[in-house]
């Protein structure tokens, strides 16, 4: 059967998907002579936060996710970010596919909470692979294999990448998901002050909020 590896060659954003989306590179080769007739591929993507330094703007962006910089050493563990699949067609010896991995700007989501506090450098990630090989073994018919968990691969995803990205889906704006009982309060506030936009109404809390202080 076939003995494939992994490697991510590059990242780059898709402009004109429905939502963010990445395309990860992958170079898939085959060590064995079994020619490949198609991979059904299933991955896991992880952040590995240990894998990196942070500037002080960057710690303190990182506070809400892993508490004072004191504690880092018991609360810097590996996340998951997010799956992804693809459909990789027959091959023989080496392929390249991408690997759709959609991204959110939900700040509900601890990933991006974390992409958003860094501000430069790289992001320290690791791939874990599964899912189906269907081969030739040379017998005329086709068989399947199951990929072992322990494929692997490491890439560190530049953080401008994931940057440009959100800027191409949201330029100069960020998502806030609020529980429907507070939307209302704040609703109820833009209304009674007559205020053009949710934007206006929130700097209004803020101001106030700083008066009386």
């Amino acid at each position: 059967m076939p003995d494939l590896s992994f490697q991510v060659e590059s990242a780059q954003a898709v402009k004109h998907a429905a939502s963010p989306l990445l395309h990860f590179k992958l170079n898939i080769d085959n060590r064995t002579s079994d020619p490949v007739h198609t991979i059904v591929l299933n991955c896991q993507i992880r952040i590995d936060p240990l894998q990196r330094t942070y500037a002080e703007n960057e710690q303190n962006g990182l506070r809400d996710l892993f508490g004072e910089r004191s504690r880092w050493g018991q609360t810097l563990k590996p996340m998951l970010w997010t799956h992804a699949s693809v459909i990789v067609p027959a091959f023989k010896e080496s392929t390249t596919a991408n690997l759709p991995v959609p991204c959110t700007y939900d700040f509900n989501i601890a990933a991006t909470k974390y992409f958003h506090a860094l501000q430069d450098g790289e992001i320290p990630l690791t791939l874990l692979f599964s899912g189906s090989i269907f081969y030739d073994p040379g017998e005329g018919h086709l068989q399947v294999a199951q990929i072992p968990w322990e494929k692997e691969a490491r890439f560190r995803l530049p953080v401008k990448i994931w940057r440009e990205m959100m800027d191409i889906y949201y330029p100069n704006t960020a998502w806030l998901c609020l529980h429907k009982d507070a939307f209302d309060h704040l609703h109820r506030y833009k209304s009674e002050n007559t205020l053009p936009t949710w934007e206006r109404a929130i700097e209004k809390l803020l101001a106030q909020a700083e008066i009386t202080k």
